[in-house]
C-alpha cells in the first residue's frame, strides 16, 4: 500500500510507467529501474512510498480495478434503473476503453497470471471477482427467483470475463459492439419481459 503523503501526480506517474513497462516488457523483466526511469523518477521513490516492486504492482492492479468500477459506475449512473440497464451499463463498464486498450488488456492478463502465485495480487482478483459477480446477482434477482438469478449472474460473469479473454487474445483491435451484443443476447434469453 503506498505511503500517504506521496503527491497524486508522482503516484499517477509512476502506475502509468507500470502500465507501460508491463505492456513494454512483460512482469518478469519490468525493473524498478525501468519503471522508475520511465516515470522520470529516482528508484527511491518507488522503495520509499511503495516498499518495492511488489508494493507497486499491487497499487498498479488496484488503480486498474479502480478504472473499472468508475467505468461500470458512470455508466450506471446514466442508465435507467430497472434491470436490464443495469446490467447492460455492468457488461458497457467491463468493456470501456479503459479496460480494452492493448496496454489494458496485457495489464490484466499479467495481473491475471500473476494471481496464481501471489497472494495480494490474487485477493484483489478475488475481490473483483466478488463485486462483479454481486452487481449482477442483485440485478438479475430483482426480476427471478434466487437461485436462477445466481446462475444467470454466473453465467454472465463468465461470458464477460470470457469474450474479454478471447479478444485480447485475439491480437487487434478489440471489437467492443460484438462482445456487447453477445452478452446482451444472453441477458435477453434470461431476462424476463418485464425487466424493462
Amino acid at each position: 500500500m503506498p505511503k500517504l503523503g506521496m503527491p497524486p501526480i508522482r503516484r499517477d506517474q509512476l502506475i502509468r510507467a507500470t502500465f507501460d513497462t508491463i505492456d513494454r516488457v512483460g512482469l518478469a523483466d519490468a525493473t524498478i529501474a525501468e519503471i522508475a526511469g520511465r516515470a522520470g523518477l529516482s528508484t527511491g521513490i518507488i522503495s520509499h512510498y511503495f516498499g518495492g516492486k511488489d508494493g507497486l504492482l499491487n497499487a498498479a492492479m488496484r488503480q486498474i480495478l479502480r478504472d473499472l468500477r468508475n467505468a461500470v459506475a458512470r455508466r450506471a449512473v446514466m442508465a435507467a434503473p430497472d434491470p436490464r440497464s443495469q446490467l447492460r451499463a455492468i457488461v458497457e463498464g467491463n468493456f470501456d476503453p479503459s479496460q480494452v486498450s492493448a496496454t489494458a488488456m496485457r495489464v490484466w492478463l499479467t495481473f491475471w497470471a500473476a494471481s496464481m502465485h501471489d497472494a495480494q495480487l490474487r485477493r484483489l482478483q478475488r475481490a473483483n471477482d466478488r463485486r462483479l459477480y454481486s452487481n449482477l446477482s442483485h440485478q438479475f434477482q430483482r426480476v427471478l427467483p434466487p437461485e436462477p438469478a445466481r446462475t444467470a449472474a454466473r453465467g454472465l460473469a463468465a461470458m464477460i470475463d470470457g469474450l474479454w479473454l478471447r479478444g485480447s487474445l485475439a491480437g487487434g483491435e478489440f471489437d467492443v459492439a460484438q462482445a456487447q451484443r453477445i452478452a446482451y443476447e444472453y441477458l435477453d434469453q434470461h431476462l424476463p419481459e418485464r425487466a424493462h
